[in-house]
């Protein structure tokens, strides 16, 4: 039995499929890129307010808790990654912000920003900021910690508002 939530999230990927011009000679550009430039209205954090072993969960009201449940499980399929270790806080946002703005295509990205073993008081500044400045990006539904197998509580999966 398919339940209603099921039906809509088909309902509203499949309403804004076109088909393909088998006949077309021309190229077709396999990434559609957006034409608006990436985030920059973020500010940010320069004091760690969260632990490098702290489950972080994080997302907006409408989403679906399957979408949720399955971030947390990592049943999302394959996305693309980005390392912040060795990257300083300024680095990190304007390197998260092309990374989104590049894969806006994707539904789920990755963002590996470490557990701040190297911090004081256990507190982790990259994992604070990443967490700050997700929660600004208007392109972003929900993030959750990764299951352990994945990076744990070092890392996050992020849902995002797709531009295709």
């Amino acid at each position: 039995m398919i339940d209603e939530s099921d039906k809509s999230l088909f309902r509203s990927t499949v309403d804004f499929q076109k088909p393909l011009d088998k006949d077309s000679h021309k190229k077709q550009n396999p990434r559609k890129m957006s034409s608006s430039k990436p985030f920059e209205n973020y500010s940010f954090l320069y004091e760690a307010n969260i632990t490098g072993s702290e489950v972080i969960t994080h997302f907006k009201d409408g989403l679906s808790p399957k979408v949720l449940k399955k971030m947390k499980q990592g049943n999302i399929g394959s996305t693309p990654s980005i390392d912040l270790h060795g990257y300083k806080i300024e680095q990190a946002c304007q390197s998260v912000s092309d990374f989104i703005h590049f894969h806006s295509d994707k539904r789920f990205i990755q963002i590996i920003h470490g557990k701040g073993y190297h911090s004081d008081n256990g507190l982790s500044i990259m994992k604070s900021q990443v967490v700050h400045y997700l929660k600004q990006h208007p392109n972003v539904l929900a993030f959750c910690s990764c299951p352990q197998d994945m990076g744990g509580t070092g890392a996050v999966f992020v849902h995002l508002k797709t531009d295709v």
